[in-house]
């Protein structure tokens, strides 16, 4: 499919003429590289960074640095984290692009994020699950938005996970890499934002269920599509 099924606008615009996807890699990637330029500047001073440029629960409970929900979602905690999430968003990025046309892409990854960063203040102040002075940063949330209405629209849609070798159907794989990164954060105790995954999965299959009531017809076409 060249052309996104059913969602494409009526009138030609700006986004038809470029990648979102790769246009949210490379602002991401240089804003990474912009970032390690202030971090060697702002070496003596590195709390004062990040409080201005990473999601911090206590700075968002009293109401400070509000932006942040969305510089995180473009900033990354080193060049491995940095590079699984880009490689995760030019396969998955690039396949909801031409599901729903590249400006409804743009729209929902930036909800998504915004929403993972909510979901995971919110889960950090009120439930006391994480530190509410703990940083958070990366497109990890809003990845997950997109595998969560991934789960919505195409179910059948087999896909590799991480190091198994087998396909899955996306229906398990999208929860089960939830699953998978928990369970890894717990065993390694890693600093992964599971809570902030989890709260973009949920936008994900939020947006996916108006999706099926809205373009029912076109969903299924789509679901069995890709089947």
């Amino acid at each position: 499919m060249n052309e996104p099924y059913g969602f494409r606008p009526k009138k030609r615009s700006i986004f038809g003429s470029f990648s979102v996807t790769i246009t949210l890699i490379a602002v991401t990637v240089i804003a990474f590289i912009f970032f390690l330029f202030l971090a060697f500047f702002f070496r003596n001073n590195l709390e004062a960074l990040y409080d201005y440029t990473a999601l911090k629960p206590s700075n968002i409970i009293q109401g400070r640095h509000l932006w942040t929900f969305i510089t995180s979602i473009f900033l990354h905690g080193g060049f491995f984290h940095l590079m699984a999430n880009m490689l995760s968003l030019l396969f998955i990025g690039s396949f909801v692009e031409k599901i729903l046309g590249a400006r409804r892409l743009l729209l929902f990854y930036l909800i998504s994020g915004l929403f993972a960063g909510l979901f995971f203040v919110a889960t950090s102040y009120l439930f006391f699950i994480g530190d509410v002075n703990t940083y958070a940063v990366g497109a990890s949330g809003a990845l997950f938005g997109l595998v969560g209405l991934l789960v919505l629209l195409t179910p059948n849609l087999p896909v590799f996970v991480m190091f198994i070798p087998i396909p899955i159907k996306m229906k398990y794989a999208g929860p089960g890499m939830l699953v998978l990164l928990w369970l890894i954060s717990l065993a390694a105790s890693l600093p992964i934002g599971n809570t902030a995954h989890f709260g973009g999965l949920v936008a994900g299959v939020v947006y996916g269920i108006y999706l099926r009531k809205r373009y029912s017809k076109k969903i299924k076409y789509i679901s069995r599509y890709f089947s």
